[in-house]
């Protein structure tokens, strides 16, 4: 991957000619190095996997080999009898709520009772003294069947007898948006299908439980939302949940929710049974068992346009495989169905979106839920509006794209920063990349590598757009809230705030903002855990906002405290003294001295909340101002296909993002490349098969993320940093909106060199081959 020197000078990463003796940068703006880099590049970092504790036990969990079927009989005893087993608990040992859930709606069984409803469904958990005891004496849990006919189909789900108590179907949300009856002068019409991904964490879930004297129980994992899990826990080993603690240790990294709830749970309920600590550490077969994954999607367009190519209607039908439980798929259904338009002024839309179960493995909270699977379909849409007119397709968009004011198909108008034309025209005005010369020199320019079979001269050169929006924080009313306290002592800083750092750079940005404020070189964030107030789930890179809100405004109470007696000794007000650079100086020049003299031994320490303003549901007819603020990314795709073996190589990703303000240039940097690096592999490796709800291969060979070979040049041209004045500092999400963009315009690039549909992702060796081969 590689920038161009424009794209350097605009982030302001130049910093091959700073000089090695020029002071460590910090504060906002600078590209402060993660405080975790050098352990985790030295195998040193303390992941989950390593933790330990003495008389230690070890844990696994039985899991269902089927994706449907009644539960007959559970029979523990030969388990039980096993030397080394310490104890084994079934559905029976649940002490409180049997069932558990996110996104508001507690349908999941902590273990199965009466019936599975997906493969890798949790039945049973040990506890050993040795894993391989574990594992064996899982597997000697005897549980008899009456095996029954999953339905895995998501459109069979509407007709089909009821898969859970609470039915088949999970959200419908049906949008209407201006007049029925307008038509365009031309009509083109898509199905589109988008695959399951996994989220694929670097390191499979690992964690450890630990009894404690007053009855509860301390979990020691790699959360993202350590005080939801924890109150989920707490329900269902029937405790309060101050009996249950969650201390957050060696996050490897997360592009969605961290943990399965059916690793966790089991693991507590065996330490609260035997009295010991209880270590699990997944292989990564149960990893893609036991996790949640991105929602697979059938999706149904019809777009009216006028003979401009102006955008008159758009009406389609979207239906989210939920798989056997609810999770988050209302969520993902309500962005879907709002953003099924993408960036684009429609005046007229009707949207029917629904998410249904179905005994495929439960679906989730991924990186760009929803907002990735209707790019995908609406991008395709406005490459065949183009084709059908014979206009160029980013002619076609830019004539259509959002601005700053327009409504969305949901009413909601569009209050934050929105600039899609400045975006779109940056990358398609960029510079393409230089044609491979047709020698045996450069066979590694081939798609498929340097043994690939194709033919130099069947590779055609294809150039695509994508254009993708997603929405930050919660939505639909959720009560978007962090806290955070702010404590200096001994001229140290130290941040308290439970939002954990799964990579998008928190930590980081924590010590960022309070070096700034307070002018204190050294800043410490402490570990978390549930004894610290809330800050919420570590998704939509909503800390970023919230924890990083609540951590300024901190901090700037921390620097009135600081302030304060100089400015009273000098008859003047706070507001008249800054810090920069380690000093505190006067707007007059009579006051200057050190942070470091002003704080003279003193103990200051601030709490703060953030809480964006309240949103809405989406009523019955899909409208409602149900978004806090929205994020835009376009990027062109440049992509070599051979059209006779229908192999793809991405060339080129040129990106262009709305960010409202660059907090760090070089982490800003590495989360958009990674977005869209996750995005190429959406669109061309990654999917996971469950054929009649088998997962087949769950593992890393027959799951094919894509590896640094596979990763393009990746060009970010532009960064608007246009603020958004109800966000603190002014900055938005940068992670998820490539992943969404990036699928889409490797789509719309191999439609262009192929002119075949490429309705599917990932995109199918047949699906490129060209008409007539």
């Amino acid at each position: 991957m590689s920038n161009d020197a424009a794209t350097a000078e605009a982030e302001g990463t130049a910093e091959a000619a700073t000089p090695v003796s020029d002071p460590i940068p910090h504060g906002l703006g600078a590209s402060l190095p993660p405080a975790d880099a050098r352990a985790k590049t030295e195998g040193t970092f303390p992941y989950a996997a390593d933790l330990w504790a003495e008389g230690l036990l070890w844990a696994a969990v039985l899991r269902s080999p089927h994706p449907r079927a009644r539960i007959v009989s559970i029979d523990t005893t030969h388990a039980r009898e096993m030397p080394g087993v310490r104890a084994v608990v079934t559905h029976e040992d649940v002490p409180g709520s049997p069932l558990h859930g996110r996104g508001g709606q507690a349908d999941r069984p902590v273990f199965a009772s009466e019936a599975v409803r997906h493969h890798g469904e949790p039945l049973a958990a040990v506890a050993a003294d040795h894993p391989d005891t574990a594992r064996m004496a899982a597997a000697a849990v005897i549980v008899e069947y009456e095996l029954l006919d999953p339905v895995t189909d998501p459109e069979q789900a509407f007709e089909a007898e009821p898969l859970h108590p609470d039915g088949n179907l999970i959200r419908h949300i049906p949008l209407r948006h201006g007049d029925p009856d307008a038509a365009g002068e031309i009509v083109v019409e898509g199905l589109y299908r988008i695959g399951r991904q996994d989220p694929a964490p670097i390191g499979a879930e690992a964690g450890l439980a630990v009894p404690r004297p007053d009855g509860g129980v301390e979990l020691y994992l790699a959360s993202t939302d350590p005080h939801g899990d924890r109150d989920i826990a707490a329900a269902c080993y029937g405790l309060s949940p101050e009996q249950v603690k969650i201390v957050v240790t060696g996050v490897p990294g997360a592009t969605a929710d961290r943990e399965d709830q059916g690793f966790q749970l089991p693991l507590g309920l065996l330490a609260l049974k035997t009295g010991c600590p209880v270590k699990l550490t997944a292989t990564r077969e149960e990893s893609f068992l036991g996790h949640t994954h991105r929602h697979p999607t059938l999706l149904r367009y019809r777009h009216h346009a006028d003979a401009e190519g102006r955008i008159v209607k758009v009406e389609a039908q979207i239906l989210l495989d939920a798989g056997a439980y609810a999770d988050t798929s209302s969520d993902a259904l309500a962005a879907a169905v709002a953003f099924a338009c993408g960036p684009y002024v429609v005046p007229n839309a009707f949207i029917e979106g629904w998410a249904v179960r179905t005994n495929n493995p439960p679906s989730g909270h991924v990186r760009g839920e929803g907002a990735m699977q209707v790019c995908a379909a609406y991008e395709a849409q406005m490459d065949k509006v183009a084709k059908k007119l014979g206009l160029d397709p980013a002619e076609v968009r830019l004539r259509n794209v959002l601005a700053t004011g327009d409504v969305l198909p949901t009413g909601q108008t569009v209050t934050c920063p929105a600039p899609v034309a400045e975006l779109l025209q940056a990358v398609r005005d960029f510079p393409l990349p230089a044609l491979p010369k047709d020698t045996p020199e450069d066979e590694w320019l081939l798609p498929g590598g340097p043994e690939g079979a194709g033919e130099p001269g069947a590779v055609r050169r294809g150039v695509g757009y994508g254009i993708g929006m997603v929405h930050m924080l919660g939505a639909e009313g959720a009560d978007e809230v962090s806290t955070a306290t702010v404590k200096v002592q001994g001229g140290v800083a130290t941040v308290l705030c439970a939002a954990v750092e799964t990579g998008q750079g928190f930590t980081t940005l924590a010590r960022q903002i309070v070096q700034d404020t307070l002018g204190v070189d050294e800043v410490q964030v402490a570990p978390v855990d549930t004894d610290q107030p809330p800050a919420g789930p570590g998704c939509r890179g909503r800390h970023t906002w919230v924890s990083g809100g609540a951590v300024e405004r901190a901090a700037k109470m921390v620097r009135t405290q600081l302030l304060q007696p100089l400015a009273h000794q000098f008859g003047m007000s706070t507001e008249l003294l800054q810090i920069a650079d380690g000093k505190i100086t006067s707007y007059d020049g009579v006051l200057s001295t050190t942070v470091t003299e002003a704080l003279d031994g003193k103990e200051l320490w601030a709490t703060a909340q953030c809480r964006p303003h309240p949103t809405e549901p989406l009523d019955e007819a899909g409208q409602g101002d149900a978004f806090v603020g929205m994020a835009f990314c376009a990027i062109r795709a440049v992509v070599d296909v051979d059209i006779e073996i229908g192999s793809v190589r991405v060339v080129e990703l040129a990106v262009a993002q709305d960010v409202g303000r660059v907090l760090n240039p070089a982490q800003l940097t590495a989360r958009i490349e990674a977005g869209v690096t996750q995005g190429v592999g959406i669109a061309l490796t990654e999917n996971l098969r469950t054929p009649r709800g088998l997962i087949r291969h769950p593992d890393l060979t027959g799951y094919a993320l894509p590896t640094a070979l596979d990763a393009p040049d990746i060009r970010i041209v532009k960064l608007v940093e246009e603020r958004d004045v109800v966000a603190p500092f002014g900055a938005k999400a940068v992670s998820a909106v490539p992943v969404v963009a990036s699928p889409a315009a490797v789509a719309s690039a191999v439609r262009a060199a192929t002119g075949r549909p490429v309705n599917r992702l990932p995109i199918r060796p047949q699906a490129a081959v060209a008409t007539g081969h």
